[in-house]
């Protein structure tokens, strides 16, 4: 995307930033979601961008379960108890968790005193089902745990396992979102016959709606030692995003504000593909930069 979409001249992180704010009033930050950032990077964030503009922040992977690489530990982590297996950190004690969520969110305090916090996205694995009792329970009671740690920040839920929405467990699983305040993250995926992705639902569970848009590369989704670029290596074509012009239309109906995430990062797919939806759902949802209101889009980066 570096050199597919940025100009020439724009050459260091902090140029890349302010022009990417100069088109787009959000984005979606995913690196914390590998190491929990420095404070001092999040300050930068915030200055380098224009009042209004909106960061979505993904949790860092330990938040949400994922096995995370140790060598990317916050020194204070390395302290507590845990196992590693092939450099990656798993089974980490309850303790440490809780510090992982501490440290992460005093790193992201900047944004928030800049007013320029949208949501933590929490990403869980797809290993993170609803495809018993016994699980369903214990998963819903981790989302609880997160939802009180996260305290007044918003919380943002995507889930990788369809067992969540499937028929007789989806309006289980709204309600439950729902009744905390916690925004249901809309997701577009591949789709394949043993039915292992999460559909494109889309529902209004908070005054917030999330859209994330991953792409439909079926051959490198589940791939393994790849990039993200290349695993969401895929171009929406414009009846692709037709599908999911009347999706967001009603998402937007049942929301303050709808936020659409483009994560295909592959060249200039994700804002060459932000821009032609804009214009598929028109200025009565897409205002312009100065004060949108009703549907923001931007880049998962």
């Amino acid at each position: 995307m570096i050199e597919a979409w940025y100009p020439s001249n724009v050459s260091t992180p902090a140029a890349r930033l302010r022009y990417y704010a100069e088109r787009f009033d959000t984005v979606e930050a995913d690196a914390p979601f590998y190491a929990i950032p420095d404070r001092r990077v999040v300050e930068n964030w915030a200055k380098r961008t224009p009042p209004g503009f909106t960061f979505h922040v993904k949790a860092f992977g330990m938040m949400t379960q994922h096995a995370v690489d140790e060598r990317a530990l916050h020194p204070e982590l390395r302290e507590y108890p845990h196992a590693v297996e092939r450099g990656r950190v798993k089974r980490p004690s309850q303790e440490m968790v809780d510090v992982a969520f501490d440290l992460f969110l005093e790193s992201i305090e900047p944004l928030e005193e800049a007013g320029k916090l949208g949501g933590v996205l929490m990403q869980f694995p797809p290993f993170f089902t609803a495809l018993d009792e016994a699980l369903h329970e214990e998963n819903l009671a981790y989302i609880d745990y997160a939802r009180d740690k996260l305290g007044k920040r918003r919380m943002l839920v995507e889930f990788r396992h369809p067992s969540w929405v499937e028929e007789g467990r989806a309006r289980q699983t709204l309600a439950f979102l729902a009744e905390r305040d916690i925004s249901y993250v809309a997701v577009d995926a591949p789709q394949f016959p043993t039915r292992t992705t999460m559909p494109p639902l889309v529902a209004a569970t908070s005054k917030i709606g999330y859209v994330r848009l991953h792409g439909r590369n079926r051959e490198t989704y589940f791939a393994r030692n790849v990039s993200a670029a290349d695993r969401f290596d895929y171009l929406y074509t414009p009846g692709e995003l037709d599908e999911w012009a009347p999706k967001v239309r009603e998402l937007a109906e049942g929301t303050d504000v709808t936020y659409v995430m483009f994560n295909n990062c592959k060249y200039d797919y994700a804002p060459r593909n932000a821009r032609e939806l804009a214009e598929i759902l028109g200025p009565e949802l897409v205002a312009p930069w100065e004060g949108a209101t009703a549907g923001q889009l931007g880049l998962g980066l």
